[in-house]
């Protein structure tokens, strides 16, 4: 019988259980422990799924039958925690951002190689349909010449929602605030689709929320293949049921998300008419993101399964540190942008 692969939760706060599912739900992984500071969290949690827990990430990492840590918590901890279990031989899946600062998240990449171990980043959309089907797409050419890439991220957090958790909202542990943590998977996509950014130029703003982060921002971007687009992020407008979008657009046709769905899938025929490709789709679109609570785990268990499977075979996992990093450089320019008033370049 083939070895399962160990996996153990750091952090037994609301996205832990999207990970626990995703475990639960992948042949060949199976969860040994979980770890939260809060004892009746941690005590809790493991109550449920039969598993042994710990106050300290220290003692379940001690454990042989723990190949990979998922790391949960947030933000700000996750390089501390990332470093700890690459030392102890670890594979880490962590939760995004990734990190905080380009600092942190270049030593997480670091020493997890000089530790040869696997390090992953939590950008489940572009596991799921339509995502994954219109990277292919746009990669063959299909779109033509890539002009305009758009992502509007118009989402409602209420000041509740902030004062549920002390960390919530604040440059220390959160690391931003509509962009970083709302709108990171959609930045992230849209660099996918349309390649490396060249330069930034944003406003951020705090207009709603007494939080330290922007609940509203703004930019736009100067892609390296010519290409100009805008991103706007918000936790600051209601009603909460807005649907986020996500335009990409080329000289020969255009794809535009709504939801979580295709809504427009149009590209040049040979007479010069439109084709609807939409038609051979899905032209359903889901309802918006009001709260963590209403995404999917089934994204997180094809980011668990590509682990076991990266371990299996031994190679990078799809989404790498390298990769997490991407989106949350884009971030960093745009706060440095609204900070100075200047463009910045990205490396």
């Amino acid at each position: 019988m083939e070895k399962e692969i160990g996996f153990g939760i750091i952090g037994c706060g609301t996205i832990a259980s999207w990970h626990i599912n995703g475990i639960e739900n992948t042949k060949g992984a199976k969860l040994v422990a979980v770890c939260d500071r809060s004892e009746d969290k941690a005590k809790k949690t493991a109550s449920e799924k039969n598993v042994d827990y710990y106050t300290g990430l220290g003692e379940m990492l001690k454990r042989k039958d723990l190949d990979v840590v998922c790391i949960c918590t947030p933000s700000s901890l996750h390089t501390e925690q990332a470093i700890a279990a690459a030392q102890a031989g670890k594979h880490v899946i962590t939760e995004k951002p990734m990190a905080i600062t380009l600092e942190k998240a270049n030593r997480m990449i670091d020493v997890c190689k000089k530790n040869k171990v696997k390090l992953s980043c939590v950008f489940q959309l572009r596991f799921t349909e339509p995502y994954a089907k219109i990277k292919k797409v746009i990669d063959s050419g299909e779109l033509g010449k890539l002009t305009l890439g758009d992502c509007y991220l118009k989402y409602y957090r209420s000041q509740a929602y902030y004062d549920s958790a002390g960390w919530r909202g604040t440059w220390e542990f959160d690391g931003g605030g509509a962009l970083m943590n709302q709108g990171i998977h959609m930045i992230d996509l849209l660099q996918w689709y349309m390649g490396p950014v060249e330069s930034v130029f944003g406003h951020c703003k705090t207009l709603a929320r007494k939080i330290e982060v922007e609940d509203t921002a703004a930019a736009v971007i100067k892609f390296k293949n010519g290409a100009i687009g805008v991103i706007e992020g918000t936790t600051s407008v209601f009603p909460s049921n807005i649907p986020h979008r996500l335009e990409l657009h080329g000289d020969r046709g255009s794809i535009m998300f709504s939801g979580s769905g295709l809504a427009r899938w149009e590209v040049e025929g040979p007479d010069g008419k439109v084709i609807d490709k939409l038609q051979d789709t899905a032209k359903e679109t889901q309802k918006a993101i009001t709260k963590p609570t209403d995404i999917s785990w089934e994204g997180h268990q094809q980011v668990i399964g590509d682990m076991v499977s990266a371990i299996k075979e031994n190679r990078e996992p799809v989404v790498t540190g390298e990769d997490g990093k991407k989106a949350l450089e884009i971030i960093l320019a745009i706060y440095e942008s609204s900070k100075t008033g200047k463009e910045i370049k990205l490396p």
